[in-house]
């Protein structure tokens, strides 16, 4: 569960306040996958963690949770969003939508606080584009196939029939040529 993942863990000390690093800043998905928005913060006291997405769409507040005392995740991502002791969250099942801009603050509990950013870009599966090409080749192969052999069947009747003709042709003028001698 989510709330399992966390644990009481007091901030470790950081000179001047709060600090947090973001080691992936831009991430790359595709639809349907799983993934790590990771963060390691510090601070001298107690911190609340913060996460918002913002996109074309506009601005949610994905989760925010204080540690060991309270997570609070928006009803959107309730059942996608999973939340671990140093500030990162991991989104599950990512979709179009989830493509975009994701700021993360954390605040102490003296008031200082730290903002990271995340850009997510997430693509569709290009497999059932691909899909639809070879399906439509082997139409068109097929389609060929079949003119081929109905352009071969005509020639060789247009063959046939054109020998018929000139047998045909060469019998009549020659009963002609007979009936003219014949008349003379």
């Amino acid at each position: 569960s989510i709330t399992s993942a966390l644990t009481a863990l007091p901030c470790l000390s950081a000179p001047g306040g709060v600090s947090l690093v973001v080691p992936q800043p831009n991430i790359n998905a595709t639809v349907a996958q799983n993934i790590l928005l990771s963060v390691e913060y510090s601070c001298r006291g107690a911190a609340t963690v913060e996460w918002k997405h913002v996109s074309s769409w506009g601005t949610t507040k994905i989760v925010e949770w204080k540690s060991g005392n309270y997570v609070n995740i928006s009803a959107v991502y309730k059942d996608r969003v999973t939340t671990f002791e140093n500030g990162s969250i991991q989104l599950r099942n990512v979709g179009m939508r989830d493509a975009g801009y994701y700021f993360v603050t954390v605040t102490e509990e003296y008031g200082t606080n730290t903002y990271g950013t995340i850009i997510v870009n997430v693509y569709e599966i290009i497999y059932e584009d691909l899909h639809f090409v070879a399906v439509l080749f082997a139409f068109l192969a097929a389609v060929s196939a079949i003119l081929i052999c109905f352009m071969w069947l005509c020639n060789k009747s247009l063959h046939l029939f054109q020998k018929s003709t000139t047998h045909k042709l060469t019998a009549s003028t020659t009963e002609e040529i007979e009936l003219e001698t014949i008349e003379c």
